[in-house]
């Protein structure tokens, strides 16, 4: 499985991003999803994850401003980031493995470049 994200960029605080990740391999729809971000110096941390069946868990930080999603058909999962602020910046990797709880834990077999995503003014 290979994986590749986009969508990073410079927005303000309180802004929007939406960012994806288009996987390869016929059995993208089988896959938990992932995404991560890591900041400067500082170690990656889970931001959302979806199940293959479409169920999405979130870290505290990305509770009731973020949304995870995916498209099987289009082999794609997104992530939808509303009310941004400076502590979202980071770098933002997306993940896949068979198992969720590989994906929770950060021990996924397959990993994207990552994307960044600044927030400043």
């Amino acid at each position: 499985v290979q994986l590749q994200a986009s969508g990073g960029g410079l927005v303000q605080p309180g802004g929007s991003l939406t960012l994806s990740c288009a996987g390869s391999g016929s059995v993208f729809s089988l896959y938990a999803m992932g995404w991560y971000r890591q900041a400067p110096g500082k170690r990656r941390d889970l931001v959302a994850a979806i199940t293959s069946g479409g169920i999405g868990r979130y870290s505290d930080s990305a509770k009731g401003r973020f949304t995870i999603s995916r498209d099987n058909a289009k082999n794609t999962i997104y992530l939808q980031m509303n009310s941004l602020k400076p502590e979202d910046t980071a770098l933002y990797y997306c993940t896949a493995d068979s198992g969720f709880q590989t994906v929770l834990q950060g021990r996924s077999a397959y990993w994207g470049q990552g994307t960044q995503v600044t927030v400043s003014s």
